[in-house]
Order: structure tokens, then C-alpha cells, then sequence
């Protein structure tokens, strides 16, 4: 018999026996049957990856990446075995004008297939992603047939009062030979039962994953728990995966992350160095080195990050400074916290914090 100690669970027996007569704290068999192996240290081969570096970690930049960046992230993915990158926004140009943003807010068929015209997912084993906001997409026209895009995947993206658009965006992609995913965003500022009936509507969708997003960094383990388990139970019996895209304002997204995986989460988001809007997302090299997966490979992930991500962040800022971790405590939108940074006293926390104690 072999005792495994853990502390994952403070509250919990701290022992954990393997053998013929192994005990459990009441929590993981909550979970699911794990008398035979640790969830957190368990090869998964089912559990996926996807990069979401250029998309997310667009909107620092206005999206204005260097076609030569776009290349080596895409060349990157390939090397390090992950499983899918989202390259950047179908947005509408009419809301977000060609003059002030890059390429990569509107992935126009054009530029794709300048710089990955030769993506062959089967080759490389990588998908290629776009992410299609409700009420932000001119979707109808832009959302081309898969056969004319190097795109693989469509990842819808809404917020609760968006969801009837949703649906029908789905359906749009599907039938444009896509596969469909669904990221619910904001769901800690939305009512449980809204967020039960959307469930209940997604389901019903061709969306292949349905993504637990914590828009703000706000969440904590406990809360993860329960949305996954929420969202699990909606989407039993229907075949679709949940997935999990998780912020670091309060320095959680990787742990978060984590949490999901352990859970059963097979479809997981992170970016190269955490790269995204404010605070960021749950960085890929500390994921990579967590899962016990052999095909991922970490050294291609560290020489992205001496090439190309050393001289990004002379640039731009992103990452868990204070002002981000006081709105993701508040259970706000970074949008304040972003304009504190640009302003004339970045560094005045105490000035920020009694202006958002003000405004709640």
C-alpha cells in the first residue's frame, strides 16, 4: 500500500491511501470514481488545447501584429503539439475600422491565407480558430464556406441578453461546414437562472463546446467548481464538451484552470506568456509544463517567448498589476482598471480603489 499526500483540499483528510482498500475525501468521489489515480497528475489524452494568443492578446494592441508574429505563434502551436489557435476576430469593419485596427480583428480570407494559406490541419495536427462575437460580426456575409477558409473552427462569443443571435450564428457556421464552439461570457454577473436556460438553449445547438468563460477574473475554485458541474449536467447526454477560458486579474486563471481540468474540463484556453487585455489569461507554459501529455512539447513555447515575447512587452503592458486584481476582487469589467493604467497616475491604487468603492 502507498500513502500519497496532498493538500489540494485544507479541509479535507489530508491522506489519501492507494490499494485494495483505498479512501477518499467525500470531495473527489463527489467528482467522479478516482480510486486508482490522482486527477491532477493523470495523462488525459482526450483533453485539448487551444492558443488563443493572437485573438486575445490582440486587444493590446489593437490586433496590429506583424504578419512575421502571426507565423511564428501558428508555427509555434505546430511545434509545441497544440491542438487548435485562434488567429484572431471575424468582427465587422464597420465597427472596427481597417484604419485603427490590425488585420487580425477581422481574419478577412485574405490576409488568412497570406500568412497560413497552407494550413493543413491534418498534417499538423493543429486547428485553425476565428472568434465570431454576437453583435459585433457581420456573420451572414463574412463567415464564408469552410472550403473557401483555412479556418477549422468558429468559436461563437455572447453574453446572456445575446443568446437568440447566438443560436442562430451557430447554425450559420455549421452549416458552413465549421466546427462550432460557444463561450457564455460574464456568466459571474448573471442570475443562475438565466444562465440554466441559456444551458438549456445551447444544448440544443450544434456547438460542439460550450466554454465556461470568467470574463472578469472574479471567480475562485469554489465557483468554477459549481459553473462546470452547471454546465456538465447541461450538457449531459448531448455529446458537446465544456470548455474553460479563464482571466488572471486575481492570479487565478492558471489555478482556475486547473480546477477544470480536474473536474473533466477537455478543452482548455491559454496564451503564450498569459498575453491578453488587462490582467491576461492562464499562460500556456505553465499549463504545457503541467499536463502530463507527451505530445506537448515546452521548449518551442520557451524560444516564442525569447523571440517574440521580450520585445512585446517593451510595448505593451498586460498582467495581474493591482488595479486589475481590485476589479476582478469587485467582480468588475477591467475596462476601469484599463483606463487607470493609461492615464496620468497609473500607479495611485489607493485613488483607483476609492473610486471603484464609490461607483459600486
Amino acid at each position: 500500500m502507498q500513502t500519497v499526500m496532498h493538500c489540494l483540499r485544507p479541509e479535507v483528510a489530508a491522506e489519501v491511501l492507494i490499494g485494495d482498500n483505498t479512501t477518499f475525501p467525500p470531495y473527489w468521489m463527489e467528482i467522479r470514481d478516482v480510486s486508482d489515480k490522482a486527477p491532477w497528475v493523470t495523462y488525459r489524452p482526450e483533453l485539448q488545447v487551444l492558443d488563443c494568443t493572437i485573438r486575445d492578446g490582440g486587444l493590446v494592441n489593437d490586433h496590429k501584429f506583424a504578419d512575421s508574429f502571426v507565423r511564428s505563434a501558428y508555427d509555434t502551436c505546430v511545434a509545441a503539439g497544440i491542438d487548435a489557435m485562434e488567429i484572431g476576430y471575424k468582427n465587422a469593419a464597420r465597427l472596427f475600422p481597417k484604419a485603427e485596427f490590425g488585420p487580425w480583428r477581422h481574419c478577412d480570407e485574405e490576409d488568412l491565407h497570406r500568412v497560413v494559406g497552407d494550413h493543413d490541419p491534418a498534417a499538423t495536427g493543429l486547428k485553425l480558430s476565428a472568434m465570431a462575437d454576437a453583435g459585433k460580426s457581420d456573420w451572414k456575409t463574412k463567415i464564408v464556406s469552410k472550403d473557401q477558409s483555412p479556418l477549422d473552427i468558429i468559436r461563437v462569443a455572447c453574453y446572456i441578453h445575446q443568446i437568440p443571435e447566438a443560436v442562430e450564428m451557430i447554425q450559420h457556421c455549421h452549416e458552413q461546414g465549421y466546427e462550432v464552439t460557444c463561450n457564455l461570457m460574464a456568466v459571474s454577473v448573471v442570475q443562475e437562472a438565466e444562465v440554466d436556460q441559456a444551458l438549456e438553449v445551447l444544448a440544443q445547438t450544434q456547438a460542439s463546446t460550450i466554454v465556461v468563460v470568467d470574463s472578469f477574473g472574479s471567480l475562485y475554485r469554489e465557483q468554477i467548481d459549481h459553473l462546470v458541474r452547471k454546465y456538465a449536467a447541461a450538457m449531459e447526454g448531448t455529446e458537446k464538451l465544456v470548455g474553460i477560458h479563464a482571466h488572471n486579474n486575481q492570479q487565478l486563471a492558471f489555478a482556475n484552470t486547473i480546477e477544470a481540468i480536474i473536474l473533466g474540463v477537455n478543452r482548455v484556453d491559454a496564451t503564450m506568456s498569459g498575453l491578453g487585455r488587462g490582467a491576461g489569461k492562464c499562460p500556456m507554459e505553465l499549463l504545457i509544463g503541467f499536463l502530463r501529455n507527451p505530445k506537448f512539447r515546452l521548449r518551442p513555447i520557451l524560444k516564442f517567448l525569447r523571440d517574440e515575447m521580450v520585445a512585446l512587452r517593451k510595448e505593451v503592458e498586460w498582467g495581474p498589476l493591482v488595479p486589475y486584481n481590485l476589479t476582478g476582487q469587485l467582480n468588475l469589467h477591467p475596462r476601469a482598471a484599463i483606463q487607470c493604467r493609461g492615464g496620468e497616475a497609473p500607479d495611485d491604487f489607493v485613488a483607483f480603489y476609492d473610486q471603484l468603492i464609490s461607483d459600486v
